[in-house]
């Protein structure tokens, strides 16, 4: 037996076609208050795990399930019954583990792996373990049109993507991940649903008119009707704590999230968290990404916001202008934002105090934009910071990676500012080897559908100064999606090899050492050349001290000897080099001017001041 439920408060009456052994069956549903009113439901007593079945609202066309678990014919044709109870798990041990602070890794199942699986990703999570990892990041896992994409166009948000292996797929997958130490967080989107395949409007006010967002009408969570789109949204994100066993949630682009409500739905999701928690006892964590540099976003609930954006209960939000910042000066790029970012003084500033736009004018908007991080009150682990993400690189024109801007000691410089930082570090699947695949925009859209999604993105590029003669890949060519696709003998090579050791010796000195584990942004003292040094042939270098330890990186062309004195407590302190890039060329000198450590070109080290 298995009862059938769809909100549909609107409608005048509901049917379900439901697949039977017996045959298909259209039968109709009776009004019902369990969970709310609104909700209509049905007990059929033939079907159960496995059983396909599709509604019908007021004799209209067969629909997926909103809250189907399974779309294993595409997210056009009916539902699949799914029992999240049926898989016998073998975490009982697993503690939990609170992403913030940890070393996160972000992965897209479809490109992670030549099968794209999540079976097949669970077999390389020992190279995770192994690398230093703690939590793994997956990009959404929510069904899409078609078998590849990114997973931000999702529009049956309880069900995964069938060409991932489905709902058993993704229970596997964290049974796996928490059996062998590693945490495990979801990419969710809440903004906005995907172009095709979205049929929610049919069943409810899911959208509203009332507020638009980059993608159209809103989903509707302050307006008449929203109390059922709220229950839907943050019932979702708590499903995926509770019957699949994640420990953190990532959710995508929340300033997008329009509610004048009394309670803003993130305020709710952030309560509702917090008592399933407690009845859970295992710490869930959500991660914010949002561009507004406002610590509002995570000021727990119940304390006052040092900001106009009142108290949202994130645990931690991603904080991208650190890496505009550290993409810009490493590579020279200053084309659409990065303008706003080309300087080492801004380096420094956003390692000391997270946000560039804090309060300041924005050339790029063309607006004063954020507040300031007050970092008595915030801790460095409530930001998460990376050289790059699946946004910064699979949004440029052709995917190209930092490997196609920078050697391999400037690779491993950028991996040392992030994983030296007083943040919550997080590595985009390859970075930690140096991949040279690119990760490009990939979809698989009917015809008509892809052609507009390619002119939209051309029209992208263009409105962030990318324009010029770079020939764009096409979206929907599945050659596309196979290119982004990581190459497994990279790591091997003798280049890959270095750069992965190189990113492990980091994460191992990361937990050895309590003054880059910790969170206190206040402990964070950089020192730079200054701007002027900014220029071919320049000679720009980085000191960023965290306690007895500091980074020490040549940002040069050529060799030279960076000077500690902005780093020390007096100019008779001593260092000792506790990690180098090219360790036979790094040497500790003094001199006249002061203790300074001499490196080759682009490299970095760590050291340790006394």
């Amino acid at each position: 037996m298995h009862r059938f439920a769809v909100w549909a408060p609107s409608a005048d009456r509901v049917e379900i076609d439901v697949h039977l052994p017996s045959g298909t069956q259209t039968l109709p549903l009776e009004p019902s208050e369990d969970p709310a009113p609104g909700w209509w439901a049905l007990e059929v007593d033939e079907a159960g795990d496995g059983t396909d079945y599709a509604f019908r609202v007021d004799g209209g066309d067969p629909r997926p399930d909103p809250r189907s678990a399974h779309q294993p014919h595409d997210v056009h044709g009916p539902s699949r019954v799914f029992d999240p109870a049926a898989h016998s798990w073998g975490d009982g041990g697993w503690p939990g583990r609170d992403a913030r602070g940890a070393v996160v890794y972000e992965l897209h199942v479809g490109t992670f792996t030549p099968e794209g699986t999540l079976d097949a990703a669970a077999e390389k999570l020992p190279h995770l373990v192994d690398l230093g990892v703690d939590v793994v990041e997956l990009l959404p896992v929510a069904a899409f049109p078609g078998r590849r994409g990114w997973g931000y166009d999702g529009v049956d948000l309880y069900a995964v993507h069938d060409a991932y292996g489905g709902p058993a797929a993704l229970q596997r997958f964290v049974d796996t991940a928490h059996r062998a130490g590693l945490g495990v967080a979801l990419d969710c989107v809440y903004n906005h649903l995907g172009p095709a395949g979205n049929y929610l409007g049919e069943f409810g006010p899911y959208f509203t008119e009332e507020h638009h967002t980059p993608w159209g009408a809103a989903v509707n969570l302050d307006q008449p009707g929203s109390e059922g789109v709220r229950r839907f949204v943050v019932d979702n994100a708590l499903r995926w704590f509770r019957d699949f066993h994640v420990d953190a949630l990532r959710l995508d682009a929340v300033h997008a999230l329009v509610d004048e409500s009394d309670e803003h739905v993130l305020a709710q999701l952030a309560r509702e968290t917090a008592a399933l928690s407690a009845e859970l006892g295992r710490p869930l964590t959500l991660i914010a990404e949002s561009d507004l540099n406002d610590t509002g976003m995570v000021t727990p609930l119940g304390q006052a916001s040092a900001t106009d954006l009142p108290a949202r209960g994130m645990q931690a939000q991603w904080a991208d202008d650190v890496h505009h910042a550290l993409r810009s000066v490493m590579t020279g790029e200053r084309g659409g934002y990065y303008k706003d970012f080309a300087s080492l003084e801004v380096l420094g500033n956003v390692l000391e105090r997270v946000f560039h736009h804090a309060g300041t004018y924005s050339p790029f908007r063309g607006k004063t934009w954020g507040a300031p991080v007050d970092t008595a009150r915030y801790p460095g682990h409530a930001f998460v910071a990376y050289t790059t993400t699946h946004d910064q690189t699979g949004n440029r024109a052709t995917g190209d990676r930092l490997s196609a801007s920078l050697d391999g000691a400037a690779l491993a410089t950028a991996q040392a500012v992030v994983l030296t930082s007083a943040f919550t570090p997080m590595i985009f699947m390859g970075e930690e080897y140096g991949a040279t695949t690119p990760w490009m925009f990939f979809t698989d859209h009917d015809p008509e559908l892809g052609a507009l999604v390619s002119k939209g993105r051309a029209e992208e590029f263009a409105s962030h100064g990318w324009e010029g003669d770079v020939e764009v890949p096409d979206p929907q060519e599945e050659s596309t999606f196979t290119g982004s696709k990581l190459d497994w003998s990279e790591p091997t090579s003798e280049r890959g090899a270095r750069l992965l050791a190189w990113t492990r010796d980091l994460l191992a000195l990361r937990r050895s050492e309590p003054d880059l584990a910790g969170d206190d942004l206040r402990a964070v003292r950089t020192a730079t050349s200054g701007d002027a040094e900014l220029h071919e042939g320049g000679s720009p270098w980085l000191v960023a001290r965290r306690g007895s330890l500091a980074l020490v990186a040549n940002l040069a062309q050529h060799e030279q000897a960076v000077p500690l004195s902005g780093a020390l407590d007096d100019d008779d302190a001593r260092a000792e080099v506790v990690l180098a890039w090219d360790a036979a060329a790094t040497e500790v000198t003094g001199g006249p001017s002061g203790t300074a450590v001499r490196l080759p070109a682009r490299a970095s080290a760590v050291v340790r001041l006394s």
